[in-house]
C-alpha cells in the first residue's frame, strides 16, 4: 500500500537519480522538494495521474534549499496558485530572495551552465512561504506531516515524517541509494558529504533520531524508496566515520589542496567499490565511476571544506 504517496523522477542529471514526492490525500496534494526548473512539467503531469489539478495542491514542503531539491520551487509555485511552500527558517530567505543562491552557483559552474542545468531561479512572494522550526506540523487535509529539524549534510535540512504511512521523506540526510547498486542482499547506501555544511555528528544524531521513529521505509531524493532502515542506518554511520578518516589521513599525508582532494577521491573510490562489491554487487571501478562519478567529486569537496573549518590542533 503507497498511502497516496507517488514518485516523481524529475529527470537532473540521469534517470533515477533525483526524485521528488507527491503525497495525497482526501482530494488534496503536498509535493516534497520539486527538482530544477526542468522538472516542472513531470511534476504537473504526477498530479494529472494521481487526478488531481494544480489548485488541488495546498504544499510544497523542501527538505533543503540545494537546487537539485528546491531549484523548480519558484516556477512550480507560479503554476500552484493555493499552495504554500514549507522550508526551513535557514533556507526561506532563499526563497523569497534567490539571488544569493543563484550567485553562489553561478560563481562555481558559470550563468551560462547555470541557465542550461537548472534554469533561472524564480522569487516566491514571502507571504506563500511558511518556515517550519522543528515540530512544525503541516497539515494535509487532516493528515499531519512532521516536519524534523535534521542537520548534518545542512543546517538548513528537514526531514518530514508521514504518521499515516510511517515513512520519513529524507531529502540527504538518509544518504544515497541509487537503484543500480541493489543486489539479492538489498539495497546498498552511502552518505553524502557534499559542499559546504557537512557536520558527522550532527549527521549521525539525525539519523539516529530518525530511525528512533522505526519508519517502515524512507524516501530519499537519490533514490526513490529504501526498507531494511535498521541495516542502512548503520551501513550510514560506519561510512560516515570511514568517509571521516579518510579526509583525515588525507589532510595528514599532503599539503596542498589539489594533492589532498584527489587523495580523498581515489581512496572514497576504493571504499564505495569495496563496499558495493561486499554489498553483492557485480560492477568494476569504471562502472562505479560512471553512477558515483560526481557524488565522489562532490563528497571529496564536502570533506575539504570541513576540513578546513576544523580548529588547528597542536600548536
Amino acid at each position: 500500500m503507497n498511502h497516496g504517496i507517488y514518485t516523481i523522477d524529475t529527470g537532473f542529471v540521469r534517470p533515477r537519480f533525483d526524485a521528488a514526492y507527491l503525497v495525497v490525500e482526501n482530494g488534496r496534494g503536498a509535493f516534497v522538494d520539486c527538482g530544477t526548473n526542468h522538472a516542472v512539467p513531470r511534476m504537473l503531469d504526477a498530479l494529472t495521474e494521481a487526478g488531481l489539478s494544480p489548485d488541488d495542491v495546498d504544499w510544497l514542503i523542501l527538505t533543503h534549499v540545494h537546487l537539485d531539491h528546491a531549484g523548480g520551487a519558484g516556477e512550480l509555485m507560479a503554476r500552484l496558485a493555493r499552495a504554500r511552500l514549507v522550508v526551513h527558517p535557514r533556507g526561506a530567505r532563499h526563497m523569497i530572495d534567490p539571488s544569493q543562491l543563484w550567485a553562489g552557483a553561478s560563481a562555481v559552474y558559470g550563468e551560462a551552465v547555470m541557465e542550461e542545468t537548472y534554469g533561472r531561479l524564480r522569487p516566491i512572494a514571502a507571504e506563500r512561504v511558511v518556515e517550519a522550526p522543528d515540530g512544525h506540523i503541516v497539515l494535509l487535509a487532516g493528515r499531519p506531516l512532521l516536519c524534523l529539524e535534521t542537520p548534518g549534510h545542512a543546517r538548513h535540512h528537514l526531514s518530514v515524517y508521514d504518521e499515516r504511512a510511517n515513512v520519513c521523506f529524507t531529502g540527504d540526510t538518509f544518504g544515497l541509494s541509487y537503484r543500480e547498486f541493489d543486489t539479492s542482499n538489498g539495497p546498498f547506501i552511502l552518505p553524502t558529504t557534499s559542499p559546504v555544511q557537512f557536520d558527522p555528528d550532527a549527521l549521525h544524531a539525525s539519523i539516529r533520531r530518525l530511525v528512533g521513529l522505526q519508519p517502515v521505509a524512507m524516501y530519499l531524493t537519490h533514490y526513490d524508496r529504501v526498507q531494511e532502515v535498521a541495516r542502512l542506518a548503520d551501513d550510514l554511520h560506519a561510512l560516515i566515520d570511514a568517509m571521516v578518516s579518510i579526509a583525515r589521513s588525507a589532510q595528514a599525508g599532503t599539503y596542498r589542496v589539489e594533492d589532498r582532494h584527489q587523495a580523498m577521491k581515489t581512496a572514497l573510490t576504493n571504499l564505495y567499490l569495496s563496499r558495493a562489491q561486499a554489498h553483492g554487487w557485480q560492477g568494476d571501478r569504471t562502472r562505479l565511476l560512471e553512477i558515483l562519478g560526481m557524488d565522489v567529486e562532490l563528497n571529496a569537496q564536502g570533506l575539504g571544506i570541513w576540513l578546513d573549518n576544523q580548529p588547528r590542533r597542536g600548536g
